[in-house]
């Protein structure tokens, strides 16, 4: 336990220092790292959301992100546009999550019929804040799928389009994922590509805050530590001490390595969405539960909860979450059944894995039980919905059973 806290609090110090644009390039890489390691020790609570946050830091380890408003800001002379490998693989890196995104959805019956927003917001145990009442306007709900197809389909713009129109259409996009935050449970996510939009806008949005800034002195005083950070290192930047010969072989590996990680991430995002067939898919891939394909190509039919019976000495039967008797009746709030998002996620990502996961689970509720529990059932009741509401009634199922004691 003391490792982990640790690991966490050292994760916290090398944010703060990215934040702050100290020692950037280390800090980048390793907060990549350390997100990367966090993830991978438990996987079925990782969303896309999470994956994209770790492939934008690994990008951005190639970019100068101390050249502005840091500690270690190293102004430029002349023009301040950064044209590299690095810069252009990281805007690419954005768009192709759209444009996958986009191709899904044009393969999907539910998204070209407009009613996929309509059935995304019958999920009760994914929507909240706003999310409740929009859903009570169909209306709205369809207009919502076919602007954000139309956003979707015009991504490319992100790219090839400049001035007003390239600010028009990230707005638009930041607009969409702030509204996706305010409605729908979805992690980071909304937030990380809100942070990598950024990475679009034009000089002139830079230059105005640049100004803004200026005003009230903030640049002077990140100058002025940068300049005595550079006096405390000696002043010489880490190009000069390199010949030529020795910065063409790095930029040739760095290139390379780019090159590498776009063709790898996205051959993995298109076998993830189920664009091209994999011997190697199944129900149980870890990375194909971490895809970008958001809700493509079709959302969820359903919803589930978990009931976690508990057969006591006495012969009654309780409910490990509440207290009450257990019961598959359709709760008011289905996220009053996961004690936090992350157990609700964690829930979610395991319903199709092996029994492995859920004796686990049980053996875990077992240790946690009052003493004259004798065993643990562990139900997952599942409620199908469509455009309209719940259909139905919910079906529960089964999943492990664990002996107490």
């Amino acid at each position: 336990m003391v490792g982990q806290v640790l690991l966490v609090g050292i994760t916290a110090i090398v944010a703060a220092c990215l934040l702050v644009g100290y020692r950037s390039r280390l800090a980048t890489v390793g907060s990549a790292l350390l997100l990367a390691s966090l993830y991978a020790r438990n996987p079925y609570l990782v969303n896309g959301g999470d994956t994209i946050l770790v492939s934008l830091l690994f990008l951005a380890a190639f970019l100068p992100l101390d050249a502005r408003w840091s500690l270690r800001g190293r102004r430029r002379q002349g023009d301040d546009r950064i044209v590299s490998m690095a810069t252009a693989a990281i805007l690419l890196h954005i768009v192709v999550i759209y444009v996958i995104n986009a191709v899904l959805k044009f393969q999907s019956d539910a998204w070209t019929s407009g009613i996929a927003v309509r059935r995304i917001f019958q999920l009760e145990d994914f929507v909240y804040v706003l999310g409740p009442t929009v859903a009570e306007y169909p209306a709205v709900l369809t207009a919502v799928n076919w602007l954000w197809i139309a956003v979707l389909s015009v991504s490319v713009l992100l790219v090839f389009a400049t001035g007003w129109l390239r600010i028009t259409v990230v707005a638009v996009f930041i607009g969409a994922h702030l509204g996706m935050a305010a409605t729908m449970r979805l992690g980071a996510f909304p937030f990380v590509m809100c942070t990598g939009l950024l990475l679009f806008l034009p000089p002139r949005m830079w230059d105005r805050m640049d100004r803004f800034i200026v005003e009230y002195g903030v640049t002077d005083r990140l100058e002025s530590l940068a300049r005595e950070n550079s006096d405390s290192s000696g002043g010489q930047s880490s190009e000069s001490t390199f010949s030529p010969r020795i910065r063409r072989g790095v930029h040739i590996l760095t290139t390379g390595i780019l090159v590498c990680f776009l063709v790898t991430v996205g051959g993995w995002q298109v076998v993830a969405a189920g664009l091209v067939d994999s011997p190697a898919a199944g129900g149980d891939d870890v990375l194909s539960s971490a895809s970008w394909a958001f809700f493509a190509p079709d959302p969820p039919n359903s919803y589930s909860w978990y009931v976690i019976e508990a057969d006591r000495e006495s012969g009654e039967s309780t409910d490990l979450v509440d207290g009450s008797e257990a019961d598959f009746d359709r709760p008011p709030d289905a996220m009053d059944r996961y004690p936090t998002t992350l157990w609700k996620r964690y829930g979610t990502k395991i319903q199709g894995a092996s029994s492995t996961h859920f004796e686990s689970a049980a053996a875990y509720f077992c240790d946690r039980a009052p003493a004259d529990v004798e065993s643990v059932t562990i139900y997952r009741v599942e409620q199908p919905v469509d455009a309209d509401g719940p259909v139905g009634e919910p079906i529960p199922q089964t999943r492990a059973t664990a002996v107490c004691g």
